[in-house]
């Protein structure tokens, strides 16, 4: 492991913030410090996390064991340190020559947990227990379905549920940051009232537009079982092109799922208050590019099962940053409903 000044590593972090995550790197620049820093180091420490549980070179069982190792490092009750979790992982890294950004962050932990560790002590405590919620329920999830080499959703239900693990918890993490002030007891119950419902939103989005990739990536299945029985097909065939026009009704599904968290999610970012170093333009992006990646879901679900995918395009991600910088939760409903219709760069009320 290289050694890095101290003075250097946080500047680090948020390069390596850039190179795993244009979206969320998006939002960690629209936030100002101190919470840039935090939700930056918090979400590396998460991402951890989610590069071994879709590691498809790993056996389960050394998925599950590096998780429980990793949330061991992370507890404040154990004498297992990141290093020591640097140190097993060791043998399961790409070479540096094929390590990708993801990768970087993971074999650089080290740096990421120190930096982190240098935060005020009211943010390890806001950050550490959604972060190692996660991880424990992603182990959860790859014992469940270890005969089958990878991830096999079932139904509606443990679709919320493994949803919950990988984003909620992201939910929880910005909202523990955001209520450490002087946020009233209603406020604050409103705000995790639907701080979930803002994770789940973002990663059904998700599951709904990368079925092509989660499956020759990572041997992931995330459309239930159920809805894909309903519609005549094995999970295992979900990309037979004999099936794709089956399966665009469950993606089609699922967008619908994922539409049904949009008020809560609007909602909780209407609620957030405006302190250390919170914007409303960090969450409104995230939240406006889901509106968008619907609406192309709904134009054209076949797209997800095929190696181009769903996405809004790069002039349109320009125009909705340029907007949610200048916007207030006020503005948030006619975003919504502008994107909704229409690629936002080409709505009349932006040009």
């Amino acid at each position: 492991m290289t050694a890095r000044l101290p003075s250097s590593d946080l500047e680090w972090c948020h390069d390596a913030v850039q190179d795993v995550s244009r979206t969320f790197a998006l939002t960690v620049d629209v936030l100002e410090e101190p919470m840039s820093s935090q939700i930056c180091l918090g979400y590396l420490l998460c991402r951890v996390a989610d590069t071994i549980e879709d590691a498809s070179h790993l056996p389960p069982a050394e998925q599950v064991a590096l998780l429980d190792r990793y949330d061991a490092a992370l507890s404040s009750d154990t004498d297992v340190t990141m290093a020591q979790f640097r140190s097993e992982v060791d043998e399961w890294l790409p070479s540096p020559a094929e390590r990708n950004a993801d990768w970087s962050v993971v074999a650089n932990v080290p740096t990421v947990w120190a930096t982190f560790e240098e935060r005020p002590e009211a943010v390890r405590c806001a950050v550490v227990p959604p972060v190692r919620e996660m991880v424990t329920g992603m182990g959860q999830f790859i014992e469940r379905y270890e005969d089958a080499g990878g991830l096999r959703i079932a139904d509606r239900a443990e679709l919320e549920s493994y949803c919950h693990y990988a984003a909620g918890t992201v939910g929880t993490l910005i909202t523990n940051l955001l209520t450490r002030g002087d946020v009233g007891q209603d406020r604050s119950r409103q705000l995790y009232d639907t701080a979930g419902a803002f994770g789940l939103l973002l990663q059904l989005v998700n599951v709904s537009k990368d079925v092509y990739a989660d499956f020759h990536e990572e041997n992931n299945v995330y459309l239930p079982a159920e809805w894909l029985d309903a519609a005549g097909v094995e999970q295992d065939a979900v990309l037979d092109p004999d099936n794709r026009d089956a399966v665009a009704t469950v993606v089609d599904r699922t967008a619908a799922f994922a539409q049904t968290f949009l008020d809560d999610a609007q909602s909780y970012l209407e609620t957030a208050p405006m302190a250390f170093g919170n914007t409303i333009a960090a969450w409104s992006i995230p939240y406006l590019l889901s509106v968008g990646t619907l609406r192309e879901l709904r134009d054209r679900p076949k797209d997800a099962l095929t190696d181009g995918g769903v996405k809004v395009s790069r002039q349109e991600v320009l125009a909705v940053v340029h907007a949610a910088n200048g916007t207030s939760p006020a503005g948030l409903s006619d975003l919504r409903e502008t994107i909704a219709r229409e690629p936002f760069h080409l709505a009349s009320t932006y040009r």
